[in-house]
């Protein structure tokens, strides 16, 4: 059967997550909706990461499966033109049949966008804080997170008995003009792993938490940072990384921002 793997950007504002679910709109109900219109046929969708409601995605990777070839000269805009304007291919690969978007990913990235001022345009992308946060702090905090880990306090299960070991293979800060960028790097993600280690960073910054703190949490069996959890508006799945692709580029904020 013929595969493909794609390549998508989307706001997440007005869907609840990438994940198809009944009575709910999500990205990849959408994309399914348009690629069966162009292909006049019901076919596989399968994302490398399930973003939850309201979380944006930059280069999320999925791969698609069907049991013809469609008779089109530009499958991707074919495809786009079914789509809302808030979700976009941006590629189509043609693939091995054995490609997985999902279990084949080695390594997957979260960028966090905190804006330290009000704005009018891009509130959809950026969490504000008002307080004044000690950066190197949280810099110090994030240090601790790279390595295998129990995650446990910093997720929400959704299944019993999945495992909260994760390997965390990169956390790093930067601050651009007025936002303060998170990335994070892991071999998986837990349900709200990134917001809650993002709130937990913030009460760093804010001062509430030690840096060393965060250590303590990594050993607590139960979620006890819940209250922290960061909103999804300034969440994107960045970057999915495989076998043999390159490193994600130097950390940088999202689209373009109007200091």
């Amino acid at each position: 059967m013929p595969k493909w793997k794609l390549f998508i950007e989307y706001q997440g504002t007005r869907y609840r997550g990438w994940q198809e679910q009944t009575n709910a709109r999500t990205v990849q109900g959408e994309i399914r909706a348009a690629v069966e219109g162009v292909f006049d046929e019901k076919v596989e969708i399968i994302g490398a990461g399930r973003t939850d409601a309201g979380v944006h995605a930059l280069r999320q990777v999925a791969h698609l499966r069907a049991r013809k070839f469609p008779r089109t000269a530009d499958l991707r805009n074919q495809i786009n033109d079914r789509l809302p304007q808030d979700i976009s291919i941006k590629e189509i690969r043609e693939a091995d049949s054995r490609f997985h978007a999902r279990h084949d990913a080695v390594e997957r990235f979260y960028l966090y966008q905190i804006s330290t001022r009000r704005r009018a345009f891009s509130k959809p992308f950026v969490w504000w804080i008002k307080d004044r946060l000690n950066v190197q702090d949280m810099i110090d905090a994030a240090d601790l997170l790279p390595g295998r880990h129990d995650f446990g306090a910093f997720s929400d299960r959704d299944e019993e008995g999945d495992s909260t070991i994760v390997e965390v293979t990169r956390a790093e800060i930067r601050c651009r003009d007025d936002l303060i960028l998170i990335r994070i790097g892991a071999s998986h993600f837990l349900w709200k792993m990134v917001r809650r280690v993002v709130g937990t960073l913030v009460e760093v910054g804010r001062g509430n938490v030690e840096p060393r703190g965060i250590a303590d949490f990594l050993k607590m069996p139960a979620s006890s940072v819940a209250q922290w959890t960061a909103p999804p508006s300034g969440l994107f799945l960045e970057y999915v990384r495989y076998q043999g692709d390159r490193a994600p580029a130097p950390i940088a904020p999202a689209f373009f921002f109007r200091s």
